[in-house]
């Protein structure tokens, strides 16, 4: 169960910093939506705003970008961002009605929904949003391609002997595979759906940047299940 209450200031601080990885392959969800000048952009889930500051640079002035996103503190620094053309709110991505039906020409979210339990309403939700051949961008973990880390931590925690696994304990929880998200974007009201599996590589100079990396970007989920101890142990064993 993912909780929204583990956010921290510092947390979102060090997201701010440290989040390149999920600002690189937005970056990229960007190039395949082909966003314009003059266009109306929604950001769902836009955490501390790096990449809707981006869009809003690449709409310009006659542009609008909004973000929303269900952290307070995130949505703080987005705002501190001071583009004319972006403006972040708290909200849901289960629940846009802050905006009226047809308001965007692009809504994207990016490194999302694999935090979100249920994926249909949040997809339906964008789909109201969107203007009449409008453009809907996701990027998301996969789950037929776990990222290496969870293997290792999966690891760790059988040699612990500790219940639970990398997914269960707050790293990209609710993944899906190509094939179920295709199908739920269908069932969304999105014809054709276009999906692509692609490949990264990530580099951290050490295993305390890779924790502060997952507890960041996790908004303090990561290993939150486990006892204080337990978590000291997985913590120790993964240098």
């Amino acid at each position: 169960m993912v909780s929204l209450a583990l956010d921290s200031a510092v947390l979102a601080e060090t997201y701010d910093r440290v989040s390149d990885r999920q600002f690189n392959h937005g970056k990229l969800l960007i190039e395949d939506l082909q966003i314009s000048p003059g266009e109306r952009v929604l950001d769902v889930g836009c955490g501390t705003g790096r990449l809707g500051a981006h869009v809003a640079e690449l709409v310009g002035p006659s542009g609008e970008v909004a973000g929303v996103d269900p952290l307070p503190l995130r949505v703080e620094l987005a705002n501190k961002k001071r583009r004319p053309n972006f403006r972040a709110s708290v909200g849901q991505a289960e629940d846009l009605s802050q905006f009226a039906a047809g308001s965007f020409d692009v809504v994207f979210l990016n490194s999302v929904l694999h935090w979100l339990p249920e994926k249909l309403g949040p997809l339906r939700e964008a789909r109201r949003v969107l203007k009449r051949g409008g453009r809907l961008g996701t990027s998301s973990a996969a789950k037929e391609r776990p990222h290496e880390f969870e293997e290792v931590l999966d690891g760790v925690l059988s040699s612990l002997g500790l219940t639970g696994t990398a997914e269960t304990l707050g790293n990209t929880t609710y993944k899906v595979t190509s094939d179920d998200l295709k199908s739920t974007l269908l069932r969304a009201g999105f014809e054709d759906p276009k999906l692509q599996i692609r490949t990264f590589t990530d580099h951290f100079a050490a295993t305390d940047d890779v924790i502060a990396f997952n507890l960041a970007s996790s908004f303090g989920n990561f290993l939150s299940n486990l006892a204080p101890e337990d978590a000291a142990r997985v913590k120790a064993a993964l240098e």
